[in-house]
């Protein structure tokens, strides 16, 4: 018989090689595993009251109750979000509701799965030395969107349609919001432009700006929109959404209890709860608005009724994408979980 004689010295290196390979491909599987555990949600403008109850639901536990590994980041534009969903970058979104008809119309399946608000929140404003009067102004003038293709851009287009002016005769421009939307407007970069709180009361009460539209409460809104326009949401791909029940369950019972608490409680209250860096060096001026809009959430998170029906018949006054197209409403929003939310 004959033996092989073994090299211990590569036996060695060879089994130390064979480790080494395995302890990475567990670091790996582990750091894949980490990720797919994260849930990410992105945030239209987290410092914008419209999206308060995400910064609130953070501030009062409720998020880490959940158990879940959140990430909360915030981007200036609706639009700019819903690309991170749809990129895969994000899970869910904190922004207008009525991106779950225009991306229906474009083939992508969205859902709402827990509305924040019954009114847009926005507000157009006119710089004060414009000298434009009403919607009927605009033509031949530079109005601001938080970006080109966001909810503020389809109000804008809609509420200029009304007043009989199209689109093509005057010009959009994404100016953001908060600080560089104020800036744009003090600079003469626009002549006016759609916003929300703070923004809105700090700008009027400084006499930089008046009102030319109010989308605050849902009587303001009934007049030039004709209904309930829900409009701020947590919206995911539906997809993901089927596989993920479990988990978001958690976050719709999160933003429930946080809706509660901001029904049960008042503007002052609430704003005691959030980062001081928020009230931008008056805290009595942000009190002020979100006591004058705070009316614009649902005490549920229930989709309004009738409210989808609002948002698809503007949308379907000027967007390319909707018009034309049969919109299955059913399919944009549920309310499975927020009846569910404990």
């Amino acid at each position: 018989m004959v033996r092989l004689r073994r090299d211990n010295s590569q036996y060695k290196k060879m089994t130390n090689l064979v480790s080494c390979l395995a302890g990475i491909v567990i670091f790996l599987c582990s750091v894949s595993s980490q990720a797919d555990d994260k849930i990410t949600i992105m945030v239209g403008g987290l410092d914008k009251q419209i999206y308060l109850p995400v910064k609130l639901a953070e501030q009062l536990g409720y998020l880490k109750d959940t158990g879940l590994d959140i990430e909360v980041l915030s981007e200036p534009s609706g639009v700019n979000v819903e690309m991170e969903m749809l990129t895969g970058s994000a899970q869910g979104v904190v922004g207008f509701y009525d991106h779950t008809i225009d991306l229906q119309a474009r083939g992508k399946s969205v859902t709402s799965v827990v509305q924040f608000s019954q009114t847009p929140g926005e507000v157009l404003l006119a710089g004060k030395k414009s000298n434009i009067r009403s919607p009927a102004d605009f033509r031949g003038r530079t109005i601001g969107v938080t970006g080109l293709g966001s909810s503020t851009n389809f109000l804008t287009q809609y509420i200029a349609l009304a007043a009989n002016v199209k689109s093509s005769e005057f010009t959009t421009i994404p100016v953001g919001s908060g600080p560089t939307f104020a800036a744009a407007i003090m600079q003469g970069k626009i002549d006016a432009g759609m916003t929300t709180e703070p923004t809105v009361t700090r700008m009027v009460s400084d006499g930089a700006a008046t009102i030319l539209v109010d989308l605050r409460t849902v009587k303001s809104t009934e007049a030039v929109l004709g209904g309930t326009y829900p409009a701020a949401c947590l919206y995911m791909s539906t997809e993901w959404q089927n596989r993920h029940k479990a988990e978001v369950q958690k976050i719709v019972n999160a933003f429930v209890r946080t809706l509660k608490y901001i029904s049960a409680h008042s503007a002052a209250e609430i704003a005691a709860r959030m980062p001081a860096e928020y009230y931008a060096g008056n805290k009595a001026s942000y009190i002020a608005a979100l006591d004058a809009g705070k009316q614009m959430f649902t005490a549920d998170g229930v989709m309004p009724v009738n409210g989808p029906e609002t948002v698809l018949k503007v949308l379907s006054a000027f967007d390319k994408a909707v018009i034309g197209q049969k919109i299955n409403l059913a399919n944009t929003y549920t309310n499975e979980f927020v009846k569910r939310a404990q």
